[in-house]
């Protein structure tokens, strides 16, 4: 039984703050910002909506999309760094307000490739037939961890929420492989104080290499040919580190999933939120063959390749 996305949703705030307003706030141009990250605009989450909030209507798209119960998931994994609190956790609070009784439920925290680490884990329990479905959740409210006096952090991220169901798929569909991977050792140059805290040389250079040779492992164990990828889903953090991954794939720009520029660096989010992108603009379609990369702190990273569909 192969294991596969069967369902997917997102949830973006209304409220977006462009580079424009970011000038007014502090020491920083839209041209800066531009061209070192690609990022013209994010969403930024009402004072009144948390984390469990964006969750939840995220999920509930996706259990949508599925055609599937809240009372037919067996498990949820929201991956987080921005709980509503430490504890209870936002999968237990969601758990309640979906009414998905059956489910199990924890928090991930592996910053940004937190989404990564939730299907791969989510994959175990299908193919081993423990469970049938499960949600995984990539959700960050990082406006209430972001120091908005620190121009070199304040610019990057915003808030949104993407969730996918993972269950059985037919048997040339499905995640094909997939790579998950840690450096404690870089921790030190990606961490929350009170704030989040960069060191963005250190980090640039690591993603640049680890999203690369994460996307060529992930081909090589599902025995397939940089010629035979479809499109690339890269975790949209700043355009050159996905704009590097694409070229160690040898792959078209419009290949390439682009919504950094829209929504800024929503950390575990921005794969499924630039899942839902692709499918609505038919950049994704059945037995096409995606891979999908992303890195965080802890130093953490994923990779997954997939042949598309049901």
């Amino acid at each position: 039984m192969k294991a596969g996305i069967v369902g997917i949703g997102r949830y973006l705030p209304e409220k977006v703050l462009t580079n424009f307003d970011l000038e007014k706030m502090m020491d920083t141009s839209d041209e800066w910002i531009r061209t070192r990250t690609g990022i013209e605009e994010r969403r930024i989450a009402a004072d009144d909506v948390d984390t469990s909030d964006m969750a939840f209507a995220a999920a509930q798209k996706a259990i949508q999309d599925a055609g599937i119960t809240p009372e037919q998931i067996d498990l949820i994994l929201v991956a987080t760094v921005t709980p509503d609190t430490p504890f209870p956790s936002v999968s237990c609070k969601i758990q309640e307000r979906l009414g998905a009784w059956k489910a199990a439920a924890m928090d991930i925290s592996a910053a940004c490739a937190g989404f990564m680490y939730g299907v791969v884990t989510a994959k175990q329990f299908i193919e081993s037939q423990c469970y049938k479905y499960v949600l995984v959740v990539g959700v960050e409210k990082l406006s209430k961890i972001t120091d908005w006096n620190d121009r070199n952090t304040a610019v990057l991220f915003g808030d949104g929420a993407g969730a996918a169901i993972i269950g059985p798929v037919s048997e040339n569909r499905g995640i094909l492989s997939f790579e998950l991977g840690a450096d404690g050792t870089g921790g030190k140059h990606l961490y929350q104080d009170e704030y989040i805290i960069m060191n963005g040389r250190e980090v640039f250079k690591f993603a640049v290499r680890q999203m690369g040779e994460s996307c060529i492992h992930v081909l090589e164990k599902a025995g397939l040919k940089k010629e035979d990828v479809d499109f690339l889903i890269p975790h949209q953090a700043n355009i050159r580190i996905m704009e590097a991954s694409r070229q160690r794939l040898d792959l078209q720009p419009e290949k390439m999933s682009k919504t950094v520029h829209k929504y800024g660096n929503t950390s575990a989010a921005s794969i499924p939120i630039s899942i839902v992108e692709e499918l609505e603009a038919g950049k994704i379609k059945d037995d096409d063959i995606i891979v999908m990369v992303g890195f965080g702190g802890g130093l953490t990273w994923g990779a997954i390749a997939i042949r598309w569909g049901k």
